[in-house]
């Protein structure tokens, strides 16, 4: 350990090993050492004990919609990275649509790039967009850094983000696979839903109605059929519906090259508990019932779901109207992802080790990231987060830090208090105070970084 600057002792660290004692390195950003808990400080390096708090990996969320530009009063990269920052999140990759315009050109990933430049108070890094109409745009973007493409397969909700039929989807992937791409797909087939009653209105069960599970499972069907045919790589967005898991055990079994993400309100929230009006649960897909809720938990346990995001899909409050057929569908989670996650894990059982590896080392790895994000090892970044797991707190919304203090998660008793965010071996977050933004912008190769600040026009 004699090369570092910084050490972090805790008598519980989360490497990929497990969870030990141990004092932790840190030398120009990057973890140079885990060693004994007792092991000698380097001449020069300053100490952290964190005593009994857990010191876990930086989170990975790579699925949140930051929305800017053209949507910021919804959100943005300030907002939303201090919120993540506020949860333990050191590094996210930022959905394609809701902000205008959507990023399914090299020219509109620059106008992002240039509107972030020096806001991220965590590292940030971006999707590019699947349309019908840019699959000549798809190799550029992917040679300029994007982490892979979103799609929808049923409408966005967005005009200027409308969703693939069979055929495009298709063509694109046949496209992406070509170069080795990513092609992530919200999965809902557009024909169960048209064919699903649409009563509109506040009571929570006509929504869950408008939204059956068979028309994830039929999507996800065609996807699954289609990654095999081509070979391609596909990562289903947000599943909500355990009856699709059987379909994707199978194919993974097969070897087809498909990964799978779920989300913390459809682990830690239940359609039984919607309150009729309540457009703060409402999300596409929908908060299902209880018994789905543990279908998903043992497909976590037994890897069938990869990992678990957050789909931050914030917009401003007068959105979010008691009619869930008109309110915006959406859920902020970024603050609260970790400890709702952990709430309902160690209920079920589960360790930090588990919600490390679906929050940050799979994560990591579905971004390309896995050799330097999501692990206390030695080479990786010195992204981390410090966690008391046994202290509660209530959720207020008045403490949150994304722009539209809109929550699902108002009132509930939480464990898991986040008492540091180090990103690079920096502190960016302690007791709910944050540093000025010192974020990075991320391409796919994480070697190769977009510069920091201003360098081009959008």
């Amino acid at each position: 350990m004699t090369d570092a600057e910084l050490v972090l002792r805790s008598t519980r660290v989360v490497t990929p090993e497990g969870t030990r004692a141990a004092s932790v390195a840190v030398a120009d950003g990057t973890i140079t050492a885990v060693t004994a808990h007792d092991a000698p400080v380097p001449d020069g390096a300053r100490l952290e004990d964190l005593g009994d708090d857990v010191l876990l990996p930086g989170l990975v969320d790579t699925h949140v919609h930051v929305n800017d530009p053209g949507r910021t009063e919804w959100e943005g990269f300030l907002t939303a990275t201090r919120a993540a920052a506020a949860g333990g999140i050191t590094t996210l990759i930022d959905m394609p649509l809701n902000s205008l315009p959507p990023t399914t050109t090299v020219g509109h990933l620059r106008a992002k790039q240039w509107v972030a430049a020096g806001k991220a108070h965590i590292d940030v890094g971006f999707w590019g967009g699947a349309l019908p109409d840019n699959v000549r745009d798809l190799r550029p973007l992917h040679e300029a850094g994007v982490f892979g493409f979103k799609a929808f397969l049923s409408p966005s909700g967005v005009a200027e983000f409308p969703h693939l039929g069979q055929e495009q989807l298709a063509r694109s992937l046949e496209e992406i696979a070509a170069f080795d791409g990513l092609l992530t797909v919200h999965a809902e087939d557009p024909r169960h839903l048209a064919a699903a009653p649409q009563r509109g209105g506040p009571r929570y069960a006509d929504f869950l109605a408008s939204r059956p599970r068979r028309a994830e499972d039929t999507a996800i069907a065609h996807l699954v059929d289609l990654a095999r045919r081509l070979d391609a790589r596909v990562h289903v967005l947000h599943l909500s519906s355990g009856d699709a898991l059987p379909v994707i055990a199978a194919a993974k079994a097969d070897g087809v090259r498909v990964t799978v993400e779920t989300c913390p309100h459809y682990l830690t929230l239940t359609a039984e508990e919607v309150p009729d009006g309540a457009s703060e649960f409402k999300c596409c897909p929908p908060i299902r019932e209880a018994a789905n809720r543990d279908l998903l938990w043992q497909a976590l346990a037994d890897g069938t779901i990869d990992c678990v995001v957050t789909d931050h899909s914030p917009s401003t409050a007068d959105l979010k109207t008691d009619d869930f057929s008109t309110a915006w569908g959406g859920i902020s989670g970024l603050q609260l992802s970790l400890p709702a996650v952990w709430t309902e894990a160690r209920a079920r059982g589960h360790g930090l080790e588990d919600v490390v590896r679906w929050m940050a080392a799979h994560t990591a790895r579905l971004a390309g990231l896995g050799t330097r994000k999501g692990a206390v090892a030695p080479g990786h970044d010195a992204d981390f987060a410090v966690l008391a797991p046994d202290e509660t707190f209530t959720v207020d919304p008045a403490a949150l830090q994304h722009r539209n203090r809109v929550t699902a998660y108002a009132g509930r008793t939480l464990h898991g208090v986040v008492r540091s965010t180090w990103l690079r071996g920096r502190r960016v977050m302690a007791g709910g105070e944050f540093t000025e933004p010192k974020g990075r912008l991320l391409t796919r190769s994480h070697g190769h970084r977009h510069p920091r600040g201003r360098t081009g026009t959008p």
